[in-house]
């Protein structure tokens, strides 16, 4: 028996689609709060990676960011509206990439309704700062990379798998398909 079929059948690999996709980027993100969000140029190529706080993930999966409207951020994905967004949500488990189609909002009620005050820090005026934009993000694929018992029983288990020699690996990992 070759290591993929030793591999799929240990039940490590699962890939999602749809809503079952959608609901894994919703706890991933959740429990990520942050992401490096990156952009690329009209070659293709990478452009910039910068971390930013999620401030919604709805029900179908998008995820809400803010950014000020002059931003290089805003500039480029107005050129190119391709991202990848990369999330890790702690010490040993929860990884997760997208690529996504990123489009810029200036809606003032959903400002208002993912509006945090700690993003005063950027924007002065508060919720009302004629500077913030949306980053509206539509995930169309990803892959992640998850622990089933939560990162301390992961901490404990790869210790224990180190003092006895054993793999005692409790991870799934998988393709997410939305589109």
């Amino acid at each position: 028996m070759n290591s993929i079929t030793q591999y799929q059948e240990k039940d490590n690999l699962r890939d999602l689609q749809g809503a079952a996709a959608v609901d894994k980027i919703k706890d991933l993100a959740g429990q990520a709060m942050i992401c490096f969000f990156c952009t690329e140029t009209t070659e293709g190529r990478f452009k910039g990676a910068r971390p930013m706080s999620i401030l919604k993930t709805d029900e179908q999966g998008i995820l809400w960011f803010v950014s000020p409207k002059d931003s290089h951020k805003n500039a480029e994905i107005a050129a190119v509206p391709d991202v990848k967004l990369y999330f890790h949500g702690s010490a040993h488990s929860d990884l997760m990439y997208l690529k996504a189609k990123a489009y810029l909002h200036a809606d003032r009620s959903k400002i208002k309704e993912i509006w945090n005050p700690l993003l005063k820090t950027w924007f002065t005026e508060g919720e009302n700062d004629p500077r913030i934009s949306i980053i509206r993000v539509e995930p169309e694929e990803g892959y992640y990379w998850d622990s089933k018992s939560g990162n301390f029983v992961a901490t404990l288990k790869m210790f224990a798998g180190a003092i006895s020699g054993k793999t005692i690996d409790d991870s799934v990992e998988g393709n997410l398909e939305l589109s």
